[in-house]
């Protein structure tokens, strides 16, 4: 009989995350944009990983991580909605509130 291990880490397929967080583009900048990053990854640490790239990409400097988390249904209202349908086709999706 063989034995699976109830770890979430052993998951198959690469799960959608949620990083919510701050990003400042402008040195002093003491505002900064409240954003959200939504991308599939493997493991957290990934995603951390992936996520602050993208945002290096997009012209940020420094950014404030606060939570992470896994989707585990697809979000109804956008633009969640059509962050999580660009996450599921592998882009890192970088959601601004102004």
């Amino acid at each position: 009989m063989p034995i699976s291990p109830d770890n979430d880490n052993n998951n198959e397929d690469a799960m959608v995350f949620i990083i919510i967080g701050k990003a400042y583009e402008r040195d002093g900048d003491d505002e900064g944009i409240d954003i959200h990053v939504m991308l599939r990854a493997p493991d957290d640490d990934s995603a951390v990983r992936e996520a602050l790239n993208a945002l290096a990409e997009e012209g940020f400097l420094e950014a404030d991580l606060d939570q992470i988390g896994t989707l585990t249904d697809a979000p109804i209202d956008e633009p969640h909605a059509s962050a999580y349908q660009g996450a599921l086709e592998g882009e890192v999706a970088i959601i601004r509130f102004a």
